[in-house]
């Protein structure tokens, strides 16, 4: 089931959305942009529904904060605005689609069906290398009844390699894309997650992480 992150500083709409989504998508809750952000970094999120006006960050900072990140997950802007500005500084920031305040909560069910549709998350949302599964859905990874323990960060840097195997992506790119851009660390918390990884699963046979001297890493897939 997708889960949906609903954005907005009044309780009472919040509640309402929530309960108009839940039999459909499991749903979390945020009061504002600055809260939203810290959800995205503790659990996994197919879609936002924000509202613009809010306190501390408003729907536009936060997506703009999302794009920047590297964070491509689709949100749909909702606003007691009608002029065409708005609309515009919302596109423009990153929103993928707009809906005018009251709700239509019909029209918003069909919004989020086709945004998950073209956004394919449920072709996204897990890879298998031989007998390991590493699931998106639910940050975890198994090999049959056996389940790997990992961290946010380390689980989001091996889905990333194992992604595309073969390809060589640098330090840099990889703090970019699962640090975010604005990050204060360093390529040294690029190592110290990657040994992490390795030493995790020295006893796995589906693939290795290879260092590429002066650029950064790669795996590679093995028939098992």
């Amino acid at each position: 089931m997708a889960v949906i992150l609903i954005v907005e500083d009044d309780k009472n709409t919040r509640i309402l959305t929530s309960a108009r989504l839940s039999p459909y998508y499991t749903v979390a809750e945020a009061e504002n942009g600055e809260k939203a952000l810290d959800v995205l970094d503790r659990m996994h999120i197919d879609l936002i529904i924000a509202d613009v006006q809010m306190p501390v960050l408003n729907g536009y900072g936060m997506v703009r904060e999302m794009r920047e990140a590297g964070m491509n997950i689709p949100v749909i802007m909702l606003t007691a605005m009608h002029a065409f500005d708005d609309k515009r500084t919302g596109f423009a920031s990153g929103t993928d689609d707009y809906m005018t305040k009251p709700i239509n909560y019909e029209e918003l069910l069909w919004r989020i069906k086709a945004l998950l549709r073209r956004s394919n998350i449920a072709n996204e949302k897990m890879i298998k290398v031989g007998g390991l599964t590493l699931d998106s859905a639910s940050y975890t990874a198994s090999r049959g009844k056996e389940s790997i323990e990992l961290a946010k960060k380390e689980f989001e840097l091996l889905y990333k390699l194992l992604s595309y195997p073969g390809i060589i992506f640098t330090k840099s790119q990889l703090l970019d894309e699962i640090w975010g851009y604005d990050t204060e660390s360093d390529e040294m918390t690029i190592k110290t997650h990657i040994n992490r990884i390795r030493n995790k699963f020295e006893d796995y046979d589906e693939f290795d992480i290879v260092t590429i001297r002066g650029l950064g890493y790669k795996a590679e897939v093995h028939e098992c």
